[in-house]
């Protein structure tokens, strides 16, 4: 069978059709594809902007955690910033006992000014530990002196120790003292 020229115009053409036809539908399916891709694309965008938001969050919580330790540190410093006065005026106190009564302070120290109370009222507490050298009847008399100047604290303890051979080491103690002051409303 032989095809006339027109016929192989109309089957060259229809191939053609056909095979652009099918290329314009190869081509939608890619266009879809790349829609489909860049909402995936969109998506997976939002869900990392959405995961740096919570990163923030978490972040700003740290933060705020910070500032509440900061906070919390600065109270603490500004109430100790407010014991030197007291503690001042406690040792000035003990060393006057001590040069009047004729021993030597080697050591004070302090554990911080506190909370607590005095006879069912709340006042400050600062708790002093001193160290003193002497002769044995001058450390008696500063401690008594001690207890009967201190108007607002109390001697908590005493330890005292005398050496073997006097001749060669002064006798010590360590003294416990509290002190006390109103707190108020």
């Amino acid at each position: 069978m032989k095809l006339s020229k027109t016929s192989w115009l109309i089957l060259t053409v229809g191939i053609l059709l056909f095979t652009f036809v099918g290329l314009l539908a190869l081509r939608s399916q890619q266009v879809q594809e790349q829609e489909r891709l860049n909402e995936e694309l969109s998506l997976a965008e939002l869900r990392l902007d959405g995961s740096g938001f919570e990163q923030l969050l978490s972040r700003q919580e740290e933060l705020e955690e910070q500032l509440s330790q900061a906070k919390s540190q600065f109270e603490s410093a500004n109430a100790i910033s407010h014991q030197p006065t007291g503690s001042i005026a406690v040792s000035d106190t003990l060393f006057g006992i001590a040069e009047a009564s004729g021993v030597d302070v080697i050591k004070t120290s302090s554990s911080g000014l506190a909370s607590g109370d005095l006879e069912g009222v709340t006042c400050h507490v600062l708790t002093l530990t001193a160290r003193v050298e002497g002769e044995l009847p001058n450390l008696t008399s500063f401690i008594i002196n001690l207890i009967d100047n201190l108007t607002n604290g109390a001697v908590k303890s005493v330890e005292i120790s005398t050496p073997k051979d006097t001749s060669k080491q002064k006798s010590s103690a360590n003294i416990k003292l509290v002190i006390y002051s109103y707190q108020g409303d």
